[in-house]
């Protein structure tokens, strides 16, 4: 190969990656991940970033006009808010006539795709499918050991649609021999364009791959490898075979770039021709600050030094809650009980591990994405407890039944005999699944009492020395923990919390959902555990503190916990609402304890069902139980919908306050933390995490077509990687259209970007701003929509970070808007009404 070859491979390969950076990763089915589908763009301001998810992917980027009209009809954007938007970019024109305005831009939006390149999609999509099935197809596409692209290539003359290819050698031997042959006659100056408009044609599937490389461990990359070079060689080549544009600018007009002109006109009328904000995100900061402004007036100002708070007497048991907004809600109505306290950490609980359940072959990574797992965690039977028989016993008869039926099913020739002999079970069974899921759900309930629960039968191997195989073949994390890392992960989670003092019984608690017939139920797990359930993290925590090695060295670091301190793990049930206490370590002085939490925990599902459900009492419990078992349930929970601030501070602030579910609550107490480490630790962890759920909800919730996966009723999942609308196209990327809206037109979650507020000194975030750059450009570019310092040393001043590190006082605010000259025409007052937020 001749240098100048060399350096052309590189130069696509460069580019390749360059251009990649503008996919969003997208996640496998069984452990979805919400995250921003435009994170490529953060580098760049809000309103720019959606112009180019527009003019690549033809999504919409802001609230269609409806939905501004209804916010503003029902009060939830406050008429001084948005007067005071407008005023302050000089716009006159009064609220009705710029909400006519919108739609009319809106009505001019349109999208085209020419009839090559739809081919050329619809061909891809079919061996993109085939070659990245997980397990599902009973006849698995052959050769994928050698890679996607030579896979292809040994099957592309058996395919009709493909034409001009009789044999593989009729096509590139090589994916890098492809990507030369197509780009060859393309400048530099082109070649990033051509890259990126082809990796965005389908970003579904090219953001699955991007994440599938990236995966430190995956099994199935390591035996069917694919990459985006491969990816883009098969698309490339079969352009070119199918007579499709290579070069978006060369389309003629009536093709693809119909789509592209329509979108970039679009963002053309909505902004000032020298990139001043769009109207859309004018009235969607208006909307944004009458929902702060309505937050704060729930904060308790008079909370400065949480410590002065306390008085003196020991609760009767302390719960760690993931800082999920579902959370919210129960953790309101544990505290309305008696004498709990309630706390929020992130729901891995600062322990990043890949974890294998007991009776499972998987391994899944417990921590957020952002976070690389440290180490293997693996349950293992508890010798003294037959507990693990049993489970292994009722298991094993289930999975041999369940087994055998989907042999039957599939098998060519017992298929039809099947049907004959057990289609009256089956239909029996689905007639009473169908008719009466609440039976079902209370005979589930009565399977689930008879068998051992998973922590029942095992517990988490977490001592280093619980292992002998520390070079662990299929990676190289570490299996288990040594003393100082378990001191670590156990001293940071009460550093970032601020406590002092401990109750008898202290409860972490996970969280998982529990769903049927929902593709996307890991959508409803822990978002912090990788949509995986909490619960693993939970006990591996309660483990790590129950040590009384781990309790002596905590001591030694000034984190005095008392000798009659139990920790136990639990997982919070978000369907139902039932939280399950995992109490095998709890010993017989705490019974009495534990009986009286769990009276407790039970009368607060209750109360918490009823205000999900607007019902009351057993019935909402009911309710609740049957939207889990109904496999017809479109809505089993609504999830994260709502989430629209993350409050960072003691409990106090926000105590007896109802935040209606939409808040991400991380306990965090200023005095406990004079050098600002586990503030910094919080920003540069939650906080980011948190955008992206936000981002990702609000993107699934203003354009559900292009950054959200449609309707469940026509979604068709597919080998176990994600789903499709239809039988065949892009791998949807967000949130189904169910977990977001009442109906087509209403949404239920108000698409607004995140607000945070920080109980703590301004300097010290002003420090930890200009540390992290990274966190700095999410809100100077408009990512997260708002961040307010509530200062503690300052008589709970309130400062409203003002980009470049700068920070306005509310005075400053409301003289400001004060000072600009009043429009013309005055909006219309707006009665404010109950759902005013």
């Amino acid at each position: 190969m001749t240098r100048k070859e060399t350096d052309d491979r590189r130069r696509i390969e460069e580019c390749i990656d360059r251009a990649a950076e503008r996919i969003g990763s997208v996640w496998p089915l069984h452990s979805f991940v919400t995250a921003n589908p435009l994170s490529g763009f953060e580098d760049e301001p809000f309103h720019e970033a959606i112009a180019e998810g527009e003019r690549l992917f033809g999504g919409r980027g802001y609230p269609h006009p409806s939905v501004f009209r209804r916010a503003w009809e029902t009060g939830r954007i406050d008429p001084d808010a948005l007067r005071a938007e407008l005023e302050a970019r000089g716009i006159d024109r009064d609220p009705e006539t710029l909400l006519d305005e919108m739609a009319e831009t809106e009505a001019e939006r349109g999208t085209e795709t020419d009839d090559a390149t739809a081919a050329v999609d619809r061909v891809l999509t079919k061996w993109l499918a085939a070659f990245l099935d997980q397990g599902r197809a009973k006849w698995s596409m052959p050769n994928r050991e050698a890679g996607f692209y030579a896979a292809w290539r040994e099957m592309a003359p058996h395919d009709g649609d493909v034409p001009g290819c009789d044999d593989p050698d009729d096509l590139p031997e090589t994916a890098t021999e492809a990507l030369e042959a197509a780009l060859s006659d393309y400048p530099d100056s082109r070649l990033m364009d051509v890259l990126e408009h082809h990796l965005a044609a389908l970003p579904g599937w090219s953001g699955f791959i991007k994440q599938r490389t990236d995966a430190d461990a995956n099994a199935w990359q390591e035996q069917y490898p694919i990459t985006l070079p491969e990816y883009l060689a098969v698309r490339l080549t079969l352009a070119d075979l199918l007579d499709a544009p290579i070069d978006p600018e060369a389309v003629d007009d009536g093709s693809t770039d119909d789509a592209t002109t329509a979108a970039t006109a679009v963002t053309v009328d909505a902004s000032d021709a020298d990139g001043e904000v769009p109207l859309p995100e004018i009235w969607l900061t208006a909307w944004e600050r009458s929902y702060r402004e309505h937050l704060l007036e729930e904060i308790d100002d008079s909370v400065t030094d949480p410590s002065e708070a306390d008085d003196g007497e020991r609760p009767a048991a302390q719960l760690v809650f993931c800082i999920d907004t579902r959370s919210e809600v129960i953790r309101r109505h544990i505290e309305a009980q008696g004498p709990y306290e309630t706390h929020g950490y992130a729901g891995f609980f600062g322990v990043p591990m890949r974890h294998r359940k007991h009776d499972s072959h998987a391994e899944t990574d417990a921590c957020p994405p952002i976070v690389d797992p440290q180490h293997r965690v693996v349950d293992r039977p508890d010798e003294e407890s037959d507990a693990a028989t049993t489970r292994g016993r009722w298991t094993g008869v289930a999975s041999a039944v369940r087994n055998h039926f989907t042999t039957l099913k599939s098998n060519v020739v017992a298929a039809f005999t099947f049907v004959e002999g057990a289609g009256s079970a089956y239909g029996s069974a689905m007639a009473a699944r169908t008719l009466s899921p609440s039976a079902i759900a209370a005979l589930e309930r009565a399977v689930e009492e008879r068998v051992p629960g998973y922590h029942e039968a095992a517990s988490p191997a977490v001592d280093y020395d619980a292992y002998d195989d520390h070079g662990h073949a299929d990676h190289a994390l570490p299996q288990g923990m040594t003393l100082e890392e378990k001191v670590e992960y156990a001293a940071t989670a009460f550093e970032l919390m601020g406590w002092t003092e401990f109750a008898r019984l202290v409860v972490f608690a996970g969280h998982a959902s529990e769903t049927t017939n929902n593709p996307f139920d890991s959508s409803l797990d822990c978002g912090a555990c990788a949509g995986n359930p909490g619960g693993p993290n939970a006990r591996v925590l309660a483990e790590i503190c129950n040590d009384e090695d781990v309790r002596a060295e905590l001591c030694e670091r000034g984190i005095d916990v008392p000798e009659d301190t139990v920790f136990l793990a639990g997982e919070h049930n978000t369907t139902t609402d039932e939280i399950e206490l995992f109490d095998n370590a709890v010993p017989e002085s705490h019974r009495e304890d534990l009986a009286s939490l769990r009276a407790d925990l039970e009368a607060a599902r209750a109360d918490s069902a009823a205000e999900r459900t607007a019902s009351a009492g057993d019935d909402a419990v009911g309710e609740v139980e049957r939207k889990a078992a109904d496999w017809a349930e479109a809505r089993p929970e609504w999830g994260l919908a709502g989430n629209a601030s993350f409050v960072i501070g003691p409990r106090e602030l926000t105590e007896d306050r109802n935040l209606d579910g939409r808040a991400f609550l991380h306990s965090y107490d200023w005095t406990t933390d004079p050098d600002g480490d586990a503030l910094e630790a919080i920003f540069t962890g939650p906080l980011v995490v948190t955008q992206w759920i936000n981002n990702q909800y609000y993107f699934a919730t203003v354009d559900n077509a292009v950054y959200g996966s449609g309707s469940k009723i026509t979604q068709n999942p597919i080998g176990n990687v994600g789903v499709l609308q239809g039988n065949g196209g892009d791998l949807m990327t967000g949130l189904p259209l169910q977990s977001l809206k009442v109906d087509d037109d209403q949404p239920y979650h108000q698409p607004l970007r995140l607000t945070a507020v920080i109980h703590a000194p301004v300097d010290r975030v002003t420090e930890i701003l200009r540390k992290h750059g990274d966190v700095r450009t999410l809100l100077d570019n408009g990512w997260i929509g708002d961040l307010t310092v509530v200062d503690p040393e300052q008589d709970n001043a309130v400062f409203q970070y003002a980009g470049d590190l700068e920070w306005a006082t509310e005075a400053e605010v409301e003289v400001e808007a004060e000072a600009t000259p009043e429009p013309e025409t005055e909006p219309a007052p707006v009665p404010q009404t109950a759902d005013d937020d």
